[in-house]
């Protein structure tokens, strides 16, 4: 994510503003409790001794005498160490005043600890209480985070013992209270842990918010790291098992490694997502996920392996995690990538508060800060930088949305435009090419007309008979299959008339075959000049043959229709140079509603049978009679 100049410099002055004010404060709140000289110097010199033998104890005032105690430091820090251990201690008698005194061990972490408060005066102890994250909250001495022991009152002199038994680091810092200087102590206190758990409260709750509006999984995963981190520095505090779950001494003995451990995996899971790891380098995508993959297994195995083992190996892992985070950060930065930038130095604020914290823990070196507080700090400035600086993301993202929805409605115009004037070119080429195809269809339809017609005028001459000038056979045989179709379908009679000149071979051979010609002639015009429907059609079927067709005419009708062409043939005779020719006709006339396939052909047939009856019966006659379906 790349910011410009001015702006990148206005971020760095805020970073570096943001950071010395918080460490100021931070430092200025918590002077007062990071130092307690007059609660520790009411006691003597601490001396300890570790015994691995269950069986050892101090059970008297003289026992204590016989121990080799070794002398250490206030307050004690042995770091991570096996086994039960045992300090030792007197009180000052001018510390108890004549107030109610309160002995602190500010570890609340210690899993065992008993106390036992020792007298001269008495051989054994005067009382032993006890303490630690394997008793319920509701089971110590004072239910205060921090572990607080009434120290019994009336003795001019006090011999403490503790006996300590923890799978984590053995950390004692000891102090004694005047009952009325701790209330105003821990009052205070409670306001700085109060107002510094409601700033984590406060951001991780925004952020929350910023996920439901904006749906940016960023958002979310810094929630899941900010309520982590803060159940952490809780635990480690003691204010979660004195406020959330007091009755759960087995899950507070591993709080500190299930919330860490969660933490950083939402840590990973919030990094990569940040800086948008994934279009920088696939493999350390990968890697992240899986790191955070690791950590949220160790969360699971948290609640069922030693804490001993579990909060060495997280020590471990965090160091070589946090590094590798920053190692990404600063090659990112390197990269031109500004908000990696400052969230490497965001990232190295709490790796060296955590780091000095871990080794304290561990008791490789003591800092004048208790490491709660150190982490406190390093948490404050690192999740205020980090909100700082997913604040500046999120405020770039909407510049870059901006500006990209910019440059895309800028975009848009010109491709408005452009379409604009492609629709012109468009609209001009296809207006000429409509005139061109215009031109080209009417001349087209011309062509098209005029081939019509000619077509037209061929077909009507193919089927004009040259002779007389009515059908011929070819135009007969269609209109046959048309009206047989037509028949057929709507189950109507069909007429056919077979009519053949009577003795047309003896007019030829007595008159030539010019008068024939003639005659033939003659008798077409009397039978076409007979029809009277445009339905009906006579054609000359062959030499002196001629075929009618009438449709939708029963047999009665067609008979009517060719025995008056008979008789009008018969008192209508030929005159040919001078030369009358009488001429009569024979015609068989079939009827039938057509039925099927080829069924007009048989009534052809028909009908042609009838002409030849006809004719044997003497010619110049009509015979018709209804087609029953079956050839004769």
């Amino acid at each position: 994510m790349q910011l410009n100049t001015g702006m990148v410099r206005r971020y760095d002055e805020w970073l570096i503003a943001i950071t010395l004010a918080v460490v100021a404060l931070f430092l200025y709140v918590v002077q007062p409790y990071i130092r307690a000289d007059d609660q520790q110097q009411r006691i003597s010199e601490i001396r300890y001794t570790s015994s691995a033998a269950s069986a050892f104890s101090i059970q008297s005032y003289s026992e204590i005498a016989a121990v080799d105690w070794t002398p250490v430091s206030n307050p004690v820090n042995l770091g991570m160490q096996d086994g039960v251990h045992w300090f030792n201690f007197s009180v000052r008698r001018d510390a108890l005043l004549s107030e109610e005194a309160l002995l602190e061990v500010a570890y609340p972490l210690l899993d065992n600890i008993e106390v036992s408060f020792f007298t001269p005066e008495q051989h054994g102890p005067v009382a032993t209480l006890y303490g630690g994250d394997a008793l319920s909250f509701t089971e110590w001495d004072i239910r205060h985070p921090s572990m607080l022991f009434t120290i019994p009152a009336g003795y001019a002199h006090l011999d403490v013992v503790l006996k300590v038994k923890t799978s984590g680091a053995v950390r004692l810092p000891v102090r004694v209270w005047n009952k009325t200087e701790f209330i105003e102590y821990t009052s205070s206190l409670s306001h700085l842990m109060g107002a510094f758990f409601g700033f984590l409260l406060a951001i991780g709750v925004s952020n929350f918010f910023f996920f439901l509006t904006t749906r940016s999984a960023t958002f979310l995963l810094y929630t899941a790291y900010v309520i982590s981190l803060s159940l952490t520095l809780a635990t480690l505090n003691g204010q979660a098992f004195a406020y959330l779950w007091p009755q759960w001494g087995w899950f507070e003995q591993r709080a500190v490694a299930i919330c860490a451990n969660a933490a950083i995996m939402f840590a990973m899971l919030f990094s990569r997502a940040l800086l948008e790891v994934s279009s920088h380098s696939r493999k350390i995508d990968k890697t992240l996920k899986a790191v955070a993959a690791l950590f949220g297994l160790n969360v699971i195995v948290s609640l069922f392996l030693p804490y001993a083992w579990l909060i060495k190996v997280f020590l471990v892992m965090l160091g070589l995690v946090v590094i590798f985070t920053l190692a990404i950060g600063i090659w990112l930065a390197m990269r031109g990538h500004t908000i990696a930038r400052y969230y490497s130095f965001a990232w190295s604020i709490l790796l060296v508060s955590g780091l000095s914290a871990s080794l304290d823990n561990l008791g490789v070196f003591s800092t004048s800060i208790p490491s709660n507080y150190l982490l406190m700090l390093g948490a404050s400035v690192e999740t205020l930088l980090l909100t700082f600086i997913i604040a500046i993301g999120y405020s770039q993202q909407k510049e870059t949305a901006f500006e990209s929805s910019r440059k895309a409605l800028e975009q848009e115009k010109l491709s408005a435009q452009a379409r604009e004037d492609l629709v012109e070119i468009q609209r001009q080429y296809a207006d000429e090419m409509e005139y061109k195809v215009q031109e080209r269809t009417l001349e087209l339809e011309i062509a098209l007309r005029e081939l019509s017609q000619a077509n037209e005028e061929l077909e009507r001459l193919n089927s004009i008979d040259s002779l007389t000038g009515i059908r011929n056979r070819r135009h007969f045989d269609k209109r046959l299959l048309a009206e047989s179709r037509r028949s057929r379908r709507e189950q109507t009679e069909l007429s056919l008339a077979m009519i053949d000149i009577d003795h047309f071979k003896s007019v030829n051979d007595e008159y030539g075959h010019a008068a024939g010609d003639a005659c033939i002639c003659h008798i077409a015009r009397l039978l076409q000049s007979q029809l009277r429907r445009s339905s009906d059609d006579v054609c000359r079927y062959g030499g002196e043959e001629f075929g009618i067709i009438l449709p939708n005419t029963d047999i009665e009708g067609a008979r009517q229709v060719v025995e008056y062409m008979r008789r009008m043939i018969e008192q209508t005779p030929v005159e040919i140079d001078g030369q009358v020719i009488q001429l009569t006709m024979s015609a068989g006339v079939a009827c039938a509603v057509i039925q099927r396939e080829a069924h007009e052909l048989d009534l052809l047939k028909y009908a042609d049978s009838l002409l030849y009856r006809a004719k044997q019966n003497g010619r110049n006659q009509v015979v018709a009679e209804i087609f029953s379906g079956e050839s004769s």
